[in-house]
Order: C-alpha cells, then structure tokens, then sequence
C-alpha cells in the first residue's frame, strides 16, 4: 500500500492538489490499481506476440510527389472574386 507521503507526492508530479479527505481515497485507489497490475504479472504470456492495435488494418500511404495541375482555369472559374490571377478575400485585421 502507497504512503501518505506517495500519494501526495504522485499528485504534486500530476499537478494535481488534493485535500486530507481525498489523499486517504486516492491512496485506497492507487493501491487497488497496483494490486490488479500484478495480478496481471501473473498472467503467462510466453509465446504471445506483442500487440499494439486488434484491428488488421495496415495504413497505406501513397508516395508524396510534385505533379503539374492541368486544371488551374476550372479552379480559378469557381472563385467568386480573382484580382492579377490570384483569389481575392476580405482583409483579416
């Protein structure tokens, strides 16, 4: 079971400020969670894979390449206002 002076410790670190009434529950707590932590120590994992995500997706990229727009006139035709062929907006200030 964690001390008094740990749970006010972990609680300063977490920037947490707790009162007296709240350190006595915090400290029931964090010595639950410990407990259930090495009740899953126990548990035999010896010849189980890590595993980071259960969902088999795989995350496919494409390659980051420069290509020339061919359609800057279609783009251009969309904008409601163009000033010296730029895109004209209302000042931000």
């Amino acid at each position: 079971m964690l001390t008094i002076d740990e749970v006010i410790k972990l609680a300063k670190l977490a920037r947490i400020s707790l009162t007296e009434a709240e350190v006595g529950r915090f400290q029931k707590d964090l010595a639950a969670i410990l407990d259930y932590i090495d009740e899953l120590k126990k548990v035999d994992t010896t010849g189980l894979d890590p595993v980071s995500q259960v969902t088999g997706l795989v995350n496919v990229q494409r390659d980051d390449r420069a290509k020339v727009a061919d359609n800057h006139k279609q783009i251009f035709s969309q904008a409601p206002e163009m000033k010296d062929g730029y895109y004209k907006v209302k000042a931000i200030l």
